[in-house]
């Protein structure tokens, strides 16, 4: 039987759907510093992606890169390459980024950015917390920023203010972004906001001034799926506050005795007294919107908000297929250049996907063309 292996050919392919300036980019963040001058800097980025994307351990990816000829260093060098490459794969994700530009917003629709955070977690008791602040854009599916931090410490936490937001953008947010300086952040900007209402985490005023009366406004609100809106106002450290509007509707019976359990739960293992207020926002989706009006009426603002949900199927998506879901390294650097990669890899799939659909059946676009005898 005739041994066939592609691995050469599929890493020339690969390589075509790489960032223009890749090789350049290796050499202005000083990824290959002390790299021989007889070594491929396409090997050392193979050899990098062996270890980050298919998971190995840094030995076992020494091992598998000397039996393939890629490189002969030892587990040690090759956590110090990983280590000065963390410039490098990060700008390749940028560039990735840079390459798909603006995307055309479909049919009496803009496009949405679908704003999340994530955790990753360095393996063992004492492993450190990452989060990953992550950007989809929508209908197309594709992320347009993202950014790395620690789990904890001073503008690591999840806010609006970790995304750069441009004039006319339309965000959606959960409520762990219902914080009045994000709102206002993004309100600056020019950007329109959709957020899910986080009541402990935001204050409410009516358009005079006064404290909004949230309960009492919730409290006729009792038939399922039954709507309601109020023009409200979110204050903050003495600056004007920001107009929004409180789109509200009742949720089904079944979802709110799964809500309210929930509640009831975490009060229990938390050993915390569960308030009557709390359960009673249970049984609503509330969210609040400075998307302009008459073009998002109530209805239309809450059907957006659900496109939010698309972002959590990418978590997913990452922490199953990319196994995203560990950390495995012990240091800072490491951990940051091997967060980068594994957002490199699902980067990359994302457009290998977009290009398969009108792949060639041979395998490759732009044949070289010969005249046959």
């Amino acid at each position: 039987m005739i041994d066939i292996n592609g691995c050469d050919e599929d890493w020339d392919l690969l390589l075509s759907f790489f960032p223009a300036g890749w090789e350049e980019l290796a050499r202005s963040t000083n990824a290959v510093k002390g790299l021989r001058q007889d070594k491929a800097v396409a090997n050392c980025l193979r050899v990098l992606l062996l270890h980050v994307g298919s998971g190995l351990s840094l030995r076992e990816t020494v091992v598998r890169a000397r039996a393939a000829k890629l490189a002969d260093l030892s587990d040690v060098a090759l956590l110090k390459r990983l280590r000065k490459s963390q410039d490098w794969l990060c700008e390749l994700c940028r560039a990735l980024f840079a390459e798909r530009g603006g995307f055309p917003k479909p049919d009496g629709a803009p496009s949405f950015r679908l704003l999340d955070a994530t955790e990753v977690k360095e393996p063992g008791q004492t492993g450190s917390l990452w989060r990953i602040h992550y950007s989809l854009s929508w209908p197309r599916l594709v992320c347009d920023y993202f950014k790395v931090t620690p789990y904890q410490g001073k503008g690591t936490g999840e806010s609006l203010l970790q995304f750069p937001l441009a004039p006319g953008d339309f965000a959606l947010a959960d409520r762990g972004y219902s914080h009045a300086a994000g709102i206002h952040s993004a309100n600056r900007q020019g950007a329109f906001l959709t957020v899910r209402l986080n009541p402990d985490g935001i204050r409410l005023q009516t358009p005079t001034g006064a404290a909004f009366p949230l309960v009492e406004k919730l409290r006729p609100l009792q038939r399922t799926g039954q709507l309601a809106v109020w023009k409200v106002q979110i204050p903050y450290e003495g600056e004007p506050p920001v107009a929004a509007r409180l789109c509200v509707i009742r949720k089904t019976k079944a979802a709110i005795a799964l809500a309210q359990t929930k509640l009831r739960r975490k009060a229990y293992k938390q050993k915390s007294e569960l308030q009557p207020e709390t359960l009673a926002y249970a049984e609503y989706v509330m969210v609040l919107t400075t998307f302009p009006e008459p073009e998002f009426p109530p209805a239309r603002v809450l059907e957006c908000y659900r496109l939010r949900w698309q972002v959590e199927l990418v978590f997913k998506r990452f922490k199953q297929i990319a196994q995203l879901g560990h950390v495995p390294k012990h240091d800072s650097v490491s951990a940051k250049a091997w967060l980068y990669g594994k957002l490199f890899v699902a980067l990359l799939t994302e457009k290998l996907i977009e290009e398969a659909r009108a792949l060639s059946p041979w395998g490759f676009d732009d044949p070289t063309v010969s005249s046959a005898a």
